[in-house]
């Protein structure tokens, strides 16, 4: 019986060890395919995407506090959604991505395939005005790169569905949108999402501006 429990014991650690050894290549294998296609494509991203150093601070924002349950609103060609799938892919997450201009979603389609990340998204060719109220979530990062007017109703129909410790991220807030004086939808939605108690917003600007603010409570 001592004989068979030992035995037991001793190949359920090598199916462990096999399995461990098979993700561990399987995201080398991720890795090197996404940097490989992320240096083919470098100076390339002009169709609204964002800039590289604004793709780096989401893929460190989901690695940090290990997000897995993501939503980008406007894909563009996909350069925000490779960088945000990229870091689900080591978290264990997924993305929902929204376009609505087909063009450009299916750019982004086959560059996610090029960079070897279609399995960690679920791209959608959609209006996200309606899509955003009918997803159920929950979500525990969002990013927001789509039309700036409706940034703040983005922000408010996506809100509720944010987990505690969530964040949610928009793209283009910067300069003038933070200041006193700012007008426009980014400065509409900065304004709002800063007056928010159970919200905590900073903004970076390494880059394009992101504002960056995490869901404290509930209320």
């Amino acid at each position: 019986m001592f004989i068979l429990v030992t035995l037991f014991i001793l190949l359920s650690i090598t199916q462990e060890s096999q399995i461990f050894s098979q993700e561990k290549v399987k995201k080398q294998n991720v890795d090197e395919q996404v940097q490989s296609f992320l240096k083919s494509r470098r100076g390339t991203w002009q169709d609204m995407d964002v800039p590289e150093s604004d793709g780096k601070l989401l893929y460190d924002l989901i690695i940090e506090h290990k997000y897995k349950k993501a939503l980008e609103i406007g894909t563009s060609t996909g350069h925000s959604g490779i960088w945000i799938a990229w870091a689900l892919s080591k978290t264990g997450g997924k993305l929902i991505t929204i376009e609505i201009n087909e063009e450009r979603y299916r750019e982004a389609v086959a560059n996610f395939k090029a960079a070897g990340l279609s399995e960690y998204i679920d791209a959608r060719l959609a209006d996200a005005h309606q899509l955003v109220k009918e997803l159920k979530g929950p979500f525990d990062f969002v990013f927001s790169d789509a039309d700036k007017g409706w940034y703040k109703k983005y922000f408010m129909d996506l809100a509720p569905k944010v987990e505690v410790g969530g964040c949610f991220t928009a793209h283009n807030v910067s300069g003038r949108a933070t200041s006193e004086a700012g007008f426009g939808g980014t400065a509409e939605f900065y304004k709002y999402v800063k007056s928010l108690p159970n919200w905590e917003t900073t903004v970076n600007n390494d880059g394009a501006g992101v504002s960056i603010s995490f869901k404290k409570s509930l209320k």
